[in-house]
Formats: C-alpha cells, sequence, structure tokens
C-alpha cells in the first residue's frame, strides 16, 4: 500500500464548512424523514437492512423554566387520525387503579387534572364504565415511590405505542423498539433528538448497561404563549391516536410535554440472534434485575417490546462529576472556533473501567454538532463496529444506540490483525495502525479507542500512540481507590520510554523529521462510579468471548433476507467459489505445516484482504511466508475446499463488487461461534462440521487445560534455595 501523508490544514476550511451545515441528523446519509404508517419505506443503517424504519434518541436536563418554542406541525408527514373501534367493557378496578395513580401523582392541581379525576369518579359510581377503543388501545401509567408518571397508550391496530413526557422524566428500560420523537426534544447516551426527525433504533440487551430516554427542556426562546404551545402538542396526539384513547392522554399534557412514538421493532438482525435458543432472552431482563425485581408493569410498553425498569435500583447510565466534567470540555473544544486544528482524543483504562460506555457517549455527544466524528479502532479484541481481530478507520455518522453487535458497519480502511490480543507481534500491531491512520482525513475529530491492556508493554504502546498520532487530548478512565496505571500527562510523556518510541519524542506521523515534535497535551481524568467498575459483571453474554461471538453474529446477520423473518442457516447460502490458484492463503498467528493449512483452514473464519501484487499460481493453493499488512474488506467463512476442482467455497456478506479485488485469505485464532454451528434453526440430520464420532483417548483429543497456578520455571529455582 502506497502511504500517503496528510496533507496539513492551518485553519482547516473543510472543518468549516462542515461546522456550518445544516443539522445531520436532518439531512443525514441513508435517512428518511417519514412519519406515515408505511414501515416498508423506512431506512436503516448499513450495518442491518431494516424492515421498519429507524428511532430516535435523547439527552437527560433539568426541567427549564423558559417557554417553549412552538414548532410547525404541518411540516411533517403524518398518518390520519385511527378509526375507533367497537367499544369493548373494562373492569371498574383496572380503570380505579389508574384513576388513582393520576390523581395522587399529579403536581398541581390543574383544571384538566380535575376532569380526569371527575371522569374516573364517575367510573367508579357506574360500576362497569364502558371504554371506547379499549381493545383497541391499552392506557397504562407507572407510579413507583419516587418516581413521577409518564403517560403511554397502546395502539394495536398499528402496533405502536404513544408516551408523552414531562421535561426532566427518565425512562429506563430494557429491550428493543423504534422511536420517533413527535414533539420536544428526547435524549438518549448523548445524542439528541427533534421533532420531524428520522426514528431511530434502540437496543438495551441484557449484556450492557441499560438505555435511558429522557425528556428534554426547549433552551430556545418561545414566541408562543403556554397556551398555544399546548395545542400544538394536542394536535400531534390527534394525529396519532382516535379521539376517545387520545383523551386520556391530552387530559394530561402541558405546554412543554415531549411526545414520542415507540415501535417494535424487528430486522433480520434481531430474527438472525434470537433465532438461538441461548439468545432468545437477550433483549429481556437481566439476572440481578429479575433477582430484584427491578421490572415495572406497564402493558403499552410491553407490547412494543420494551420492559420499563424501576429507577430506584440506581439503573441506567451512572455518571460521575469527573465523567460529566470531561465529556463537557471535549464537546467543547470541537465548537471552539479558535482551536488552530482537529480534536484528535485518545481513551485508556484498564478493563471494565467504562472505556466503550464513555466513548460511544462522547461520539453521539460530538454527532449533535458535526455531519462525521472519525473512529481508529485499536482494540482487537473487543471493537466497535467490525468484527473481532480487525483493526480500523471508521466515519461515524449515525447515533451508537446499542452495543457493537447492533451497528456492525463497513468502516473506510481495515486491516485484519486475526488475534483478540496483540501480544504476539507488536511491531505489525503498531504499523497496522500507522497504515490507517495515512487515510485519517484531519477535518474532523478523532476518537481513539485502545485496549484494556495498560500494563507493561501494554503501557508502553499507549505512549506510542500518544505519540505517534500527535494526540491532543488524552482521557484515562479509572476505579477504586489505587490506579492502575501511570497518567499520560504531558510531563509524564517527556521521559517516558514507548515500544517503538524513546525521549526525547519523535515527529508525528505525517510530519518531517526535522520538525520539533508537536506541542503537548490536554490530560483529563475520569473516575468511574458506577456499580461493578473493575470487575467482570454477572450479566449474561458479557465476558469477552461472548461479546466477540455476539459481534460476529451481529456482522453475520447482514445475509439475512432483509424482507423476510425467516432465518437461513450459514450453510444454506449459496457459496462463492474461488480457484485456489487465484489467492493467497496464509495463518496470521502460528506456524502451520504446508501440508496441513487447508485442513486448518475448513470451516474457519478467514480475513478477506488485497494485496497490492497481483497473485498467479501453477495450480496448487499459494502459501505466504509471513503476515503482510494490507487492507481487508471484510470477513468469510471458509465453508469448504473442493480439491477436485480446485476451489475454494466461501460464505460472506461482502457485496460482490468488493470481492472482485481479494485476493487474499488470512486465517487467525478469531474462531465462528458455538451457536452457528451446534444451534441454528432449519437443520435437518447431522449438524454440518460437527461430530462426536471420535475417541477422547486419542492424545490432543481432549479439552486442553491451563494451569495458570504454576509458577515459571524461572521462578522454580529461585524458590527451593529460599527454603534451603
Amino acid at each position: 500500500m502506497k502511504a500517503q501523508r496528510p496533507s496539513s490544514h492551518p485553519k482547516h476550511t473543510l472543518r468549516n464548512v462542515i461546522k456550518k451545515a445544516k443539522n445531520p441528523k436532518w439531512h443525514g446519509h441513508n435517512k428518511a424523514l417519514l412519519l406515515s404508517d408505511d414501515h416498508s419505506q423506512g431506512l436503516g443503517p448499513p450495518s442491518a437492512r431494516f424492515e421498519n424504519q429507524t428511532g430516535h434518541s435523547g439527552k437527560p436536563s433539568l426541567k427549564s423554566q423558559r417557554r417553549r418554542y412552538a414548532k410547525a406541525v404541518s411540516g411533517r408527514s403524518v398518518s390520519s387520525p385511527l378509526t375507533a373501534a367497537p367499544r369493548v367493557k373494562t373492569s371498574a378496578a383496572h380503570i380505579n387503579g389508574q384513576a388513582k395513580s393520576c390523581s395522587s401523582s399529579s403536581n398541581s392541581d390543574t383544571e384538566d387534572s380535575q376532569g380526569w379525576r371527575s371522569y374516573a369518579q364517575s367510573v367508579l359510581q357506574n360500576g362497569m364504565q364502558p371504554i371506547a377503543d379499549a381493545e383497541e388501545s391499552l392506557l397504562s401509567e407507572h407510579v413507583g415511590e419516587g418516581i413521577e408518571p409518564f403517560l403511554t397508550q397502546f395502539d394495536i391496530t398499528n402496533n405502536r405505542t404513544l408516551m408523552v413526557m414531562r421535561p426532566g422524566q427518565t425512562l429506563c428500560f430494557r429491550g428493543k423498539c423504534l422511536l420517533t420523537c413527535l414533539y420536544g426534544r428526547v435524549e438518549v447516551l448523548g445524542f439528541t433528538i427533534e421533532e420531524g426527525q428520522q426514528p431511530y433504533p434502540l437496543y438495551s440487551p441484557a449484556s450492557h448497561c441499560p438505555l435511558t430516554i429522557t425528556a428534554l427542556a426547549d433552551s430556545s426562546l418561545s414566541t408562543k404563549n403556554r397556551k398555544e404551545c399546548r395545542q400544538e402538542a394536542k394536535m400531534v396526539v390527534r394525529k396519532y391516536l382516535s379521539s376517545v384513547p387520545r383523551k386520556h392522554l391530552l387530559n394530561e399534557m402541558d405546554s412543554d410535554s415531549c411526545v414520542v412514538l415507540l415501535e417494535a421493532l424487528e430486522n433480520p438482525l434481531t430474527h438472525f440472534l434470537t433465532s438461538h435458543s441461548q439468545l432468545k432472552e437477550l433483549f429481556g431482563l437481566s439476572s440481578r434485575e429479575l433477582r430484584d425485581d427491578l421490572a415495572v408493569d406497564n402493558s403499552a410498553l410491553s407490547a412494543v417490546g420494551l420492559t420499563a425498569l424501576n429507577s430506584s435500583g440506581n439503573q441506567g447510565l451512572v455518571t460521575s462529576r469527573s465523567y460529566r466534567d470531561a465529556l463537557h470540555r471535549l464537546v467543547q473544544v470541537w465548537g471552539d472556533d479558535e482551536c488552530d486544528r482537529c480534536p484528535i482524543i485518545l481513551v485508556y483504562g484498564a478493563k471494565n473501567s467504562g472505556k466503550s460506555t464513555f466513548v460511544r457517549h462522547l461520539i453521539n455527544s460530538l454527532l449533535n454538532q458535526t455531519t462525521s466524528v472519525e473512529y481508529l479502532e485499536c482494540d482487537v479484541g473487543q471493537t466497535e463496529f467490525t468484527p473481532p481481530g480487525c483493526l480500523s478507520l471508521t466515519a461515524v455518522t449515525e447515533p451508537l444506540l446499542g452495543p457493537p453487535f447492533t451497528h456492525q458497519q463497513e468502516p473506510r480502511h481495515m486491516v485484519y490483525y486475526g488475534q483478540a490480543d496483540c501480544q504476539s507481534d507488536l511491531d505489525r500491531y503498531l504499523e497496522s495502525l500507522k497504515s490507517l491512520w495515512r487515510h485519517s482525513s484531519g477535518d474532523m475529530p478523532v476518537i481513539i479507542n485502545t485496549m484494556g491492556w495498560v500494563r507493561g508493554l501494554g503501557f508502553q504502546l499507549l505512549v506510542d500512540l500518544v505519540r505517534f498520532f500527535s494526540v491532543t487530548h488524552v482521557v484515562q478512565l479509572s476505579f477504586g481507590e489505587t490506579s492502575q496505571c501511570p497518567a499520560l500527562t504531558p510531563d509524564f510523556l517527556r521521559t517516558a520510554h514507548g515500544w517503538q518510541t524513546h525521549p526525547p519524542a519523535q515527529p508525528a506521523l505525517g510530519q518531517p523529521e526535522n520538525q520539533e515534535a508537536p506541542h503537548s497535551h490536554v490530560f483529563l481524568s475520569i473516575h468511574s462510579e458506577f456499580q461493578g467498575a473493575g470487575t467482570s459483571g454477572e450479566m449474561r453474554h458479557q465476558r469477552s468471548n461472548e461479546l466477540r461471538d455476539l459481534a460476529l453474529m451481529g456482522y453475520f446477520s447482514q445475509m439475512q433476507a432483509p424482507d423476510s423473518s425467516l432465518v437461513r442457516p450459514l450453510h444454506c447460502f449459496t457459496p462463492y467459489q474461488v480457484s485456489l490458484s487465484a489467492v493467497a492463503i496464509g495463518v496470521t498467528h502460528c506456524d502451520v505445516a504446508p501440508a496441513h493449512i487447508l485442513y486448518a483452514a475448513n470451516a474457519s473464519l478467514v480475513g478477506l484482504c488485497c494485496l497490492d501484487e497481483k497473485v498467479i499460481g501453477r495450480g496448487g493453493p499459494m502459501l505466504l511466508s509471513q503476515t503482510p499488512i494490507c487492507p481487508c474488506v471484510g470477513l468469510g467463512v471458509l465453508r469448504g475446499v473442493d480439491m477436485i476442482r480446485g476451489l475454494y467455497l466461501l460464505v460472506t456478506p461482502v457485496p460482490p463488487a468488493l470481492l472482485s479485488r481479494v485476493n487474499c485469505l488470512l486465517l487467525g485464532e478469531i474462531s465462528l461461534p458455538k451457536a452457528l454451528l451446534t444451534t441454528q434453526s432449519g437443520v435437518e440430520g447431522d449438524l454440518p462440521y460437527v461430530t462426536t464420532d471420535y475417541s477422547f483417548e486419542l492424545t490432543g483429543a481432549g479439552k486442553l487445560h491451563v494451569f495458570k497456578g504454576l509458577a515459571r520455571p524461572s521462578f522454580v529455582g529461585s524458590k527451593a534455595s529460599n527454603k534451603t
């Protein structure tokens, strides 16, 4: 690959153009501003071709005392009012409970709340009060100790729920849904969603911290009085609910209320994951939430796939003061016009310190102000946008409203390293990152995500990354009372030794060798205070190997048909055929005898790479003598080798246009998830590649046991001498 040095940007003309552009959430790539009932036209992110439209997210804020800015409703494409369904009687006990909840939780004795209580009292007097559209719509409220109620209304005809929230209210939940903000503003993990924007998918599985939807107050100056704002909010509700069901919401609405539409989310990703028996409850409650009984009964939310959580259980994202201060400061840097260059932010910390969550929160916050954020992936084990084992440079244009396996996408540039850690070949690891960095644009903020290896050689790699990439801000996440590693302050870096760099610091990549080292960076420290910081959680699918399996399954879910709920096993797809002499093959992590390399590669995961030179064979397989550093377009499964015809049989979600460039297959230690071999639905007869017809008595047939408690040979002699 020809190395290209990035051009200098003294004032970053393109960056100024990006800043002055319109809100990217309104005119972004692959975004449809549709609020109609026809979901078949909805567009989704490139990682999963959604059958439905995608949903929104919002951000926590205190209730503002300013009046809301009235926003036009007529400018949106909205569905027509729903047709009322036949009346069905409902028990008085159900209505009585709702009436008590409304009256006990009201903060002000408004005229509307008095009317609602009068209606409830009339229900009690009449015994069995018939309610129109009770079968079509279900009203439910959540009232708990210390929790302000939120109002929800379910419409069974269109399978969607309308929720009204007041500024400052939060909904912490498990599950998945499609969120559209109809009026006001809401926030999810730092990303603010306003009315008129496209829907966004929200994923809150049991393997990660639950998501929280927070209603925001409008900070803009209001040009209308409270009565006019309230009428406009009610107009939105009338467009989505028929006359009788909507009155329950209208009576409790205020001028600063936020109205969101929640819809059930089903797409190839969710169908593929939940088709495996061990992942059926992936979007359900975690073991701790079940044990502590934190679920809140709300039929309207359950109908669209959500389970509300009791906020008294300290659910949701817990941010410390240092967390919020660092996030605010980093977002301000991008908005500062006096900054002479784009921020390059490196985030590091030990395992389970909250590093990945902070990075997602930071990217979402930056996307409120810019159209794109560059993301350099330096963690080969827990990747964000690609399958594990890959190093990549990605231009992020969509908010991250779920864990990594929900937003797998094609990066701008990628290198297949082939391992879950880089300890075996540190030089190839650094050289791969250097090759990716040369493709950086320099016109947008850059987030550098690092590994959780912060001791010994891992810390030396961090020193090298700060120097190579001319980092402007270094963010360290720590937990507990003791520090997990030294602080990468500018003073420390002046004398620190890296793996490839030594003081005095060498010029950064792209700078002339005779140029002085770049100016010092800003160091920010974050102390994580969430429950379980620094320890592996008790949730299912939270171990590192399980998260890698989920990322791989999310990646291969892209092969499923976007317009069908039928899940096809991977071995049912017609494989691509490529000649053994047309592509070279190599192993990245160990030495394999040439005669055995095809046995090792069969039914294995391989990186689809592109060598600069042309591969010309003579009929047999072309073997690589060493692992190259070359572009990778994706991953595939080598499902078979036809030695008679001299063909590799390959299954991959990579499109044919990119496959035509592939001339190299790299086999790494990243293996296929067991679920893809043993629990795929639709498999009849014997499972492919799986057999029990062998003897455990044979050498190597059983499981390899690793005894981590044994002392190293170098210490055995010293201990014996001490005893004597």
